[in-house]
């Protein structure tokens, strides 16, 4: 055996030990993303001086890790994973204990602070699916990023359940469900002081700096991987926000809604056992592709009615397309730039995937208060996906084209 082997064997050996602790992150801290979505909207509807800014919490948690991302990358750059991680924790503690102070308080202005703090820790539980790849080889490399994304399965089974047991433990709802949150990062930010991922050296005065951000957006394929990302999450966003505002004003309970974000969550994240595979089998381009055609499914299934049986629908559609095309498209995007341009990249692909997501958030409260019911208003949210899946699917026939041509 080479030892060239011998050092891939080695590093992936480490990258294994690391994904088992990143999926254990995603895992038990990912488990509060559901339970703020689930009561975000809900207790904003609460404390809101009108309807039309139900979702705006959720609005903030996305837009602080849209603002977040630039600087957080940068920082595990210097730092390290490990202190971007428990800085991430730390700020979801902070943003849970004012979600409570909001909640007793009646003060819808606290509540949104928390919710800002919040997307600090949404931006650092964006990383974890990069970090996997800090110490992986280029064949584990999407295997990695699909374990890790697949440690959701157990959130999406954790956090929702925990809303229903919580949410009406108190006097005034959704108190204890924050405090739980807030419990859960304080636990789980141990778990990084596992991590193995040595803090990149600091680059010698004539090393290579990479490319600069405008070099960068110039290449197809981190462009196109960004696209992706975007549309993907977005409509994601866009459709779980206004989830549980269309199920409970069609008549039904705050646990069917809860129930239904939890199939939603189990289908975002349990293909990830074998997204890497199929990736590794079929190419990056054909799993993308087939996550934009199960979103396109999803508002179909969603346009088609509103009984329990199409929320259903929707939401594990819609799930299963978020899995393949954001998992596809963050492949994508790592195996186009260089590691010194690493902090560079993630950074500017998740501020800009979450400056959408903000803008879906927010178009996704509007869309359901400003129509004339809770029918209208969920056919409005699915009408809307339209542009972007085209834009999206003309992003994929474009990088074939350019590679065709390169070829």
């Amino acid at each position: 055996m080479t030892t060239a082997s011998l050092d891939i064997l080695q590093d992936d050996s480490r990258a294994k030990r690391n994904v088992l602790v990143l999926v254990a992150a995603q895992a038990l801290l990912g488990a509060q993303l559901p339970m703020n979505f689930i009561a975000g909207g809900l207790a904003g509807l609460a404390l809101a001086p009108t309807p039309l800014l139900a979702t705006l919490p959720i609005s903030l948690i996305v837009f602080g890790s849209m603002t977040t991302a630039p600087w957080i990358s940068p920082l595990m750059q210097a730092r390290g994973r490990r202190f971007g991680f428990v800085l991430g924790a730390l700020a979801g503690a902070a943003g849970a204990g004012l979600a409570v102070l909001g909640l007793t308080t009646g003060s819808f202005a606290i509540f949104l602070a928390g919710a800002y703090l919040t997307g600090i820790y949404m931006s650092t539980l964006g990383f974890y699916r990069f970090a996997a790849t800090d110490t992986a080889s280029d064949a584990f490399r999407p295997k990695a990023i699909s374990y890790v994304m697949a440690g959701g399965l157990l959130s999406a089974l954790l956090g929702p359940q925990i809303v229903k047991l919580t949410g009406d433990a108190t006097i005034i709802p959704f108190v204890a469900s924050y405090a739980t949150v807030a419990v859960i990062n304080l636990i789980g930010l141990w778990l990084f002081f596992l991590l193995d991922i040595p803090t990149p050296a600091k680059p010698a005065l004539d090393a290579a700096r990479g490319r600069t951000r405008g070099e960068l957006l110039r290449s197809p394929a981190i462009v196109v991987s960004i696209i992706c990302a975007m549309v993907a999450y977005a409509l994601m966003n866009l459709v779980m926000t206004s989830t549980p505002l269309a199920v409970v004003g069609s008549g039904f309970s705050t646990g069917n809604a809860a129930d239904i974000v939890s199939a939603h969550v189990i289908a975002m994240y349990a293909p990830s056992f074998f997204t890497g595979h199929l990736i590794a089998r079929f190419g990056v381009t054909r799993i993308v592709s087939a996550g934009l055609i199960l979103l396109a499914a999803a508002g179909t299934v969603g346009l088609s009615g509103v009984t329990l049986p199409h929320f259903y629908g929707t939401l594990i559609l819609l799930g299963l397309g978020w899995n393949f095309g954001f998992i596809g498209a963050t492949t994508m995007l790592t195996a186009s730039h260089s590691p010194e341009e690493r902090g560079t990249v993630q950074g500017m692909n998740d501020a800009l995937v979450f400056g959408l997501v903000t803008l879906a958030s927010l178009s996704s409260g509007g869309l359901m208060s400003s129509s004339a019911d809770a029918v209208s208003g969920w056919s409005a949210v699915h009408y809307a996906m339209v542009p972007f899946l085209m834009l999206a699917g003309g992003a994929l026939i474009w990088l074939r084209m350019t590679r065709d041509r390169t070829a």
